[in-house]
């Protein structure tokens, strides 16, 4: 009795729809790559069936880890962990309304009726003291606080 050891193309294929099902259990955003890359490899067998299997297993592996490659290199680049400081052309020139009273050199904090770079309401220093309930003006951005004036408009 003879056991055929050589992959059909639909086993690629039940391979890949379980490793990309896989991956709605496991939430790593990496198995997915490897069960895009059984089912091209399921294709190409299916087109060319005399391919052996370590040929097959090798195109599986060369197919798996490029697009793990593309899509860690090269489609999804790498995010700020912080939206502050990407786009402080935008958040200059805002008014806010001082939540809390701020000292010279000293951290307060500043409200904002809507959000900007994902929240309404930001640290922030100022040059001047300023009393809690006066509107402020965003002159900068640094680091993580926003600089603020009293708004004299």
């Amino acid at each position: 009795m003879e056991i055929n050891m050589h992959p059909e193309w639909w086993h690629w294929f039940v391979v890949g729809i379980l490793l990309v099902l896989a991956e709605l259990a496991i939430p790593a955003f990496f198995v997915i790559w490897f069960g895009l890359g059984a089912l091209l490899v399921g294709g190409i067998v299916f087109f060319a069936p005399e391919l052996s299997s370590t040929a097959q297993i090798g195109l599986w592996i060369i197919a798996s880890l490029a697009m793990v490659i593309l899509w860690f290199r090269i489609f999804k680049r790498s995010r700020a962990k912080t939206l502050s400081g990407s786009a402080d052309g935008e958040v200059i020139g805002e008014i806010g309304l001082l939540t809390s009273n701020i000292a010279p050199f000293a951290k307060g904090k500043v409200r904002f009726q809507r959000p900007l770079l994902g929240s309404e309401e930001w640290v922030c220093l100022a040059d001047e003291a300023i009393n809690a309930g006066e509107r402020v003006r965003v002159t900068a951005i640094e680091g993580s606080f926003l600089k603020v004036v009293k708004n004299r408009e």
